[in-house]
């Protein structure tokens, strides 16, 4: 298959269709982490229609998140929400056969639907909890193994508010949180491309 990984520097996603042998390209406006000659550095809209079979999209969550909306009344906030939405929905809207498009719990749970799934890193074996809606058109709810499912302790609680706080932000060493944040887990990336690289 013809695959796009749609706002993707990592390349793990694009990498884990490569070794199933697909023509798996992934596109950000920066430059890939891994200096593959398979990454696209431009913006995504530009490629849409450039004969994929399948997209895995990973629109910014920043304005979407419902983690930034004590933030929603600061001066150009909402704007810049309705434009991630319109981004996201451009994604979603594309004349490619088969889409996921992930995104954590936020505004386009209702603004445009609730997702046909959610998943956290520890369903595929890591140590952590990290709620990511999926958004699928013409792909299956990916599988894992329900019994090997640990649900992870938090990794501390934070002494103001009592947060649990699950993942990268308590792990000692990150310096790019953000990135790191953004990052999508190997073995989700592992899982994509096991189970929708062989359809």
């Amino acid at each position: 298959m013809r695959i796009l990984v749609a706002c993707e520097c990592s390349g793990r996603v694009r990498e884990a269709f490569r070794k199933l042998g697909h023509d798996a390209w992934s596109c950000d406006i920066l430059p890939a982490d891994d200096n593959s000659p398979y990454h696209i550095q431009d913006d995504v809209l530009k490629h849409l229609d450039d004969g994929w079979d399948l997209m895995v999209a990973h629109p910014p969550c920043t304005y979407l998140s419902s983690v930034g909306n004590r933030h929603l009344n600061a001066p150009g906030r909402a704007e810049a929400r309705q434009d991630a939405a319109d981004f996201f929905m451009a994604l979603v809207n594309a004349s490619i056969e088969r889409i996921a498009v992930e995104n954590p719990v936020g505004y386009m749970n209702t603004y445009y639907r609730k997702p046909d799934q959610i998943i956290h890193p520890y369903y595929f074996g890591e140590p952590f909890k990290k709620r990511t809606c999926l958004w699928l058109n013409n792909l299956p709810a990916l599988k894992w193994d329900k019994d090997k499912a640990v649900k992870p302790e938090p990794l501390f609680y934070l002494a103001t508010s009592g947060k649990p706080i699950n993942w990268v932000e308590g792990v000692k060493g990150v310096k790019d949180r953000q990135k790191a944040r953004n990052t999508t887990f190997q073995s989700i990336a592992d899982a994509i491309g096991n189970q929708w690289g062989t359809l």
